[in-house]
């Protein structure tokens, strides 16, 4: 079994995609916009799965590779309301330069909960949550 996360970025995944590039090197692995998408049939969009359709340019799905880890990102419905709540994405770095460096640019634009700094459980440990309001934790690896 394998468990990942899937971001909807409700009308901003392109801006998260490129954020995430910058900031943690991330890779697009995979991406779809609504414009390669089949047409949806009309029973779908009659019983509520469907819905109106967000606009083509939008990214339906995609794939970021961010260092061993695959994201799933996407504009969702299109709503401009992203929520993040009641979750975080955790890194762990190897080194407190590498956590530094993440969590400086994660925290461009965003909000710092607990400043990166050295905890009886870590050489460096903080949290904080980003300009698209998802909440990360960075921790160094115990040695």
């Amino acid at each position: 079994m394998k468990v990942q996360s899937y971001l909807s970025f409700e009308g901003r995944c392109d801006e998260a995609i490129a954020f995430y590039k910058k900031a943690l090197g991330a890779e697009v692995v995979q991406l779809m916009r609504y414009s390669e998408a089949p047409p949806m049939p009309a029973s779908d969009m009659e019983d509520g799965c469907g819905g109106a359709t967000p606009a083509a340019d939008k990214v339906m799905h995609s794939v970021l590779r961010v260092g061993e880890t695959e994201l799933m990102l996407s504009d969702g419905r299109c709503s401009g309301q992203a929520e993040f709540k009641g979750i975080m994405l955790s890194i762990t770095a190897s080194t407190d330069a590498d956590a530094r460096k993440w969590f400086d640019a994660l925290a461009e634009g965003g909000q710092v909960m607990q400043p990166l700094t050295q905890t009886f459980f870590t050489s460096s440990f903080g949290m904080l949550t980003d300009r698209f309001g998802v909440g990360w934790l960075m921790v160094v690896a115990a040695a």
